[in-house]
């Protein structure tokens, strides 16, 4: 199951790319948000290779997530993979500049089952696409202007 969406921001390609490659506060965030992370990796600068041990709750369930950074090209894209029980998850970040203050950001999730029961879980998933679709498109545009308000 694939998710993607574009929005325009009010901040410079570069200056987006560094809020959102900024580890410690997107850990702290994270935190806020219930989300327990643990790194994996012991770099010390950013670059693939990055690693956490991500545990969380999806439907009232406690889950576990391997997530790494896969690729890295500051300021254009980032790409996680997250490896779990039942799915690997896949997330692509892509940045443009659309003039000095002003960028697009791309981004592409793909969700793919590992089990039967993701394929289950997936299957019925489908029955609500558009539901889905709007849900993400909103999360993505409603973290995107906290980042601009954040930033003015």
């Amino acid at each position: 199951m694939k998710f993607s969406n574009r929005v325009d921001v009010a901040l410079p390609a570069d200056r987006l790319f560094e809020q959102l490659t900024d580890i410690p506060a997107l850990e702290r965030a994270a935190m806020k948000k219930g989300v327990v992370m643990r790194r994996l990796d012991s770099l010390a600068e950013k670059g693939a290779g990055l690693s956490w041990d991500v545990g969380f709750r999806l439907r009232g369930k406690p889950r576990q997530m391997v997530v790494d950074v896969a690729r890295y090209e500051a300021p254009v894209r980032i790409d996680y993979s997250g490896t779990s029980s039942g799915f690997e998850v896949t997330l692509v970040l892509e940045f443009a500049a659309l003039a000095p203050r002003r960028s697009r950001m791309s981004t592409l999730l793909e969700i793919k089952p590992r089990t039967l029961g993701g394929r289950l879980l997936l299957q019925s998933a489908r029955l609500g696409r558009a539901n889905l679709d709007r849900r993400y498109d909103e999360r993505i545009k409603s973290f995107l202007r906290d980042l601009e308000s954040r930033a003015a």
